[in-house]
Parts: C-alpha cells; sequence; structure tokens
C-alpha cells in the first residue's frame, strides 16, 4: 500500500491560480489504485474541504499546519485514541483553539499598545483585497479555529516585545510577508505522525510519500519514506528543506508533483 502526504499551495495547487490541472494525470493514476491522498495544509478547514469535494477525496485531513486532523467515521476499523466526533469526523485537536488566540492578541495589543490587526477584525472583504482571493474564497479562509494570522505596523522593538510575550504564554510566533500567524505549539509532523501511526496499523507495510514545498512541510517531510520538495515558481527549491532521500522534482507546483508522485507510484508498485 501507497499513501501520499500532500501540502497545497505551490505543491498540488499552482501558487497563483490555485489548479491542480497539471497534476491531472496523477490524481487520476491514484483514484485508480485506491491510494490515500492525504492533505496536509496551513489551510483552513473550510478551504480543504471545498478542495476535497473538487477531488472526490474521501481521505483523512489535517488543517491549519496541523491544528486539526479529521478523520472521516468509519475510515479506520478501529477508535483512533483522543478523537471526538464533529460533522462527520472523528476529530482530533491538537491546535490551541482559535478564540484563545484572538483574545490573547486584542489584551497584549491595548495593554501593550501593540498594532496588530488580527484578520478575526479583517472584513470578507479586507481579506479578498489584501489576498487576492474571491469573496467565497476569502469567507472560507476566514472560518479559522487554530491559527491567527495578522497585520503588524510597529517598529522592531514592538515587535521584539511581541515576540516575548507570545514565547511567555506558550505560543508561537511566525513572520511572514504580508501576514504574521500566532498559533499553538504545533506543526504538520506532530499531526502526520498520528496518522502514520493509524495507517501502520492498518497496513503494516505501507510505504509513505511526502510532497511540499516549504519550511512548514518539513517537519512531515522528515517522517515519510520518500520525501519530494516541488520547486518553487521560479525554478529555486526551498533551502531549509534538505534531508536524507529527498526527492526534487524537476518542476514546479502541481507539474512537478504528478510527474515526481507517478514515478514514486510506479517505482513503488514494481518494487
Amino acid at each position: 500500500m501507497i499513501i501520499v502526504f500532500t501540502d497545497l499551495d505551490g505543491t498540488l495547487l499552482d501558487a497563483e491560480t490555485y489548479s491542480y490541472q497539471p497534476a491531472a494525470d496523477a490524481l487520476q493514476e491514484i483514484a485508480a489504485l485506491q491510494i490515500p491522498l492525504i492533505i496536509m495544509s496551513s489551510k483552513t478547514r473550510s478551504e480543504i474541504e471545498f478542495v476535497r469535494r473538487d477531488l472526490k477525496n474521501n481521505h483523512p485531513f489535517v488543517s491549519e499546519n496541523g491544528g486539526g486532523i479529521f478523520i472521516p467515521e468509519g475510515y479506520f476499523p478501529f477508535s483512533v485514541p483522543h478523537t471526538r466526533r464533529t460533522s462527520g469526523y472523528f476529530f482530533v485537536e491538537i491546535g490551541v483553539p482559535y478564540l484563545r488566540l484572538t483574545a490573547f492578541l486584542e489584551q497584549i495589543s491595548r495593554e501593550y499598545s501593540l498594532p496588530i490587526r488580527g484578520f478575526h477584525s479583517l472584513s470578507v472583504g479586507e481579506v479578498s483585497h489584501l489576498t487576492g482571493l474571491s469573496t467565497p474564497a476569502a469567507s472560507r479562509a476566514k472560518e479559522r479555529e487554530y491559527d491567527e494570522p495578522f497585520l503588524f505596523d510597529g517598529d522592531r522593538v514592538q515587535w521584539g516585545r511581541l515576540e516575548e510575550l507570545v514565547t511567555a504564554e506558550g505560543f508561537v510566533l511566525t513572520r511572514g510577508g504580508r501576514f504574521h500567524h500566532v498559533s499553538g505549539p504545533h506543526d504538520k509532523g506532530t499531526a502526520a505522525g498520528v496518522l502514520i501511526d493509524c495507517y501502520r496499523r492498518r497496513y503494516p507495510n505501507a510505504l509513505f510519500v511526502g510532497v511540499g514545498d516549504a519550511a512548514n512541510d518539513l517537519p512531515f517531510l522528515r517522517l515519510v519514506d520518500r520525501p519530494v520538495l516541488v520547486q518553487r515558481p521560479d525554478g529555486t527549491y526551498e533551502s531549509e528543506i534538505d534531508i536524507p532521500g529527498l526527492y526534487r522534482a524537476s518542476r514546479p507546483g502541481p507539474a512537478g508533483w504528478g510527474e515526481t508522485v507517478l514515478e514514486l507510484i510506479h517505482r513503488g508498485r514494481s518494487g
């Protein structure tokens, strides 16, 4: 049994068009061979469900960089520890609940006069304008559960103070391009480890393939048997990802995804 874990943006989905069409042949073969395709994304549950419906994907998935694991009811023929039911899933909560994150940011913004504007306070129109997402896509992006993007218009001293406060609370601060993020101490590797244990229990000889393009994919790429790094749109690779056995796709995004995943599927089946 081959099992594929994948990131979405810039990996299975094109970084600009969000299309997976260049990977269509590989996706068709995955479906025909009934290979589980596990989405591991920084996207929200709502955003991932939208993609899964389009892909006709009925496998588990991981949202918001490992904050939540969603396993369709009845998917595994055994119970998964630490799960509870929610909307047709058995659900493992790893991340810090969203309301706690937003309340924390609002509190320190007031108390320390930090120029923070959280994603939760932005309108759907503002999110659409800032991100380039369509209005429906921006609405799905706002349905957050474990990670709060925010705008920060402060100086270096204020940023340093923010880092101290976030760390003292036990949260994680991630610097981004336009948006920065605060979340709990979790990553994609934590969530992937839970699912890998489940699949190994079901399929002891399973071969795990993992595909990503960015530094936040490194924690789960370390856990799989065949890690794959796809090119960025400019043809470069994420410099932070350099692990034993790494396959580097020769093309960016879904084109490189499809080409390399097909190759690994054929190798795995022939081996």
